[in-house]
């Protein structure tokens, strides 16, 4: 058969572990504005933050749809969390589309179901202009986004749409503090 080895992070504390860990950010220390190779690859150190690469989250998603947990917090300490069912995302011929996810529970009001259907953009693949726009590639639509989890890490609390933040944790987009999405 064809079989690709890779190493992972996993995140074993939230919500009852077992967690691979596709995206994590805490202090702004690595460039999230890259090109389509990197987000292909992937970038940054699973001991630090990293995104893990669209080519592994296809092959974890083509075997079979995947949980998605997003778990997020402020600078003010505060915490919200969406697990969401059946994600999974096309290949790089189809652009890694947002096959389909569905959004089960959490605190975390939805902003990322609204994506499916959109393809992955970066700052040189880029059709709908957005990640020029706000700096962060993400699978943005016409009317760019409602979650920008990679977009530019700002140091504190500042309602930005050019920064990491996801527009239904407070209704706002409020620059966060730590974002981590993780697939099971």
């Amino acid at each position: 058969g064809n079989s690709t080895l890779f190493k992972v992070y996993c995140e074993q504390n939230l919500h009852s572990g077992g967690w691979i860990v596709i995206q994590n950010r805490f202090d702004g220390s690595v460039d999230f504005y890259r090109n389509w190779t990197d987000y292909k690859n992937g970038f940054g150190n699973l001991s630090g933050e990293f995104w893990l690469g669209m080519e592994k989250i296809y092959l974890l998603t083509s075997v079979k749809p995947r949980l998605l947990l997003v778990y997020l917090e402020n600078f003010d300490g505060v915490s919200k969390f969406a697990v969401y069912d059946d994600f999974s995302i096309g290949n790089e011929n189809e652009k890694y589309v947002l096959k389909s996810v569905t959004r089960l529970y959490g605190t975390l009001d939805d902003s990322l179901a609204v994506h499916k259907g959109n393809t992955f953009t970066t700052r040189d693949v880029d059709s709908a202009h957005c990640v020029k726009l706000f700096l962060g590639a993400w699978w943005n639509s016409r009317q760019c986004y409602y979650s920008n989890l990679n977009g530019p890490y700002l140091p504190s609390k500042i309602s930005d749409t050019r920064s990491m933040n996801w527009y239904g944790f407070s209704n706002a987009h409020e620059s966060l503090k730590i974002s981590k999405m993780m697939i099971k």
